[in-house]
């Protein structure tokens, strides 16, 4: 690859997100879905099957109880996320999804989290209103 090819790349950088102030200044569109409450997402990238995304979830707010239908590559930027199993990850903590695994998470302060999933996931009945 020459330089000149270098140059005609397309390249999306999001600057300092572990600065509670650039995290703000992300574009965050409701996240609308079943058995979800208060919950915002960024996407930033997605192919036929994966995709990767930066998701902010409010004091209180909840996800669906759901399954992996591939790995799911989650790294906390701030806040604290609470597992169903009581697991609760903070800043820097880095959670690895196998598939298949059935969860759900919710927070009671609030977090952010960058993720990368492999595949899509499915609902599951039994949570929330699912």
């Amino acid at each position: 690859m020459s330089l000149a090819d270098s140059t005609a790349r397309t390249v999306s950088v999001l600057r300092n997100l572990l600065s509670p102030e650039s995290l703000d200044a992300v574009e965050w569109k409701e996240w609308r879905q079943p058995g979800r409450a208060g919950v915002e997402i960024h996407s930033l990238a997605k192919g036929p099957r994966a995709e990767a995304f930066l998701v902010r979830y409010g004091p209180g707010a909840h996800g669906d109880l759901h399954r992996h239908l591939g790995f799911e590559v989650v790294f906390v930027l701030d806040g604290e996320m609470i597992n169903d199993n009581g697991d609760r990850y903070t800043r820097g903590d880095l959670v690895v999804e196998d598939a298949d695994s059935v969860h759900q998470i919710e927070t009671e302060t609030g977090f952010t989290v960058l993720a990368f999933r492999e595949a899509p996931t499915e609902p599951v009945a039994g949570a929330n209103g699912t």
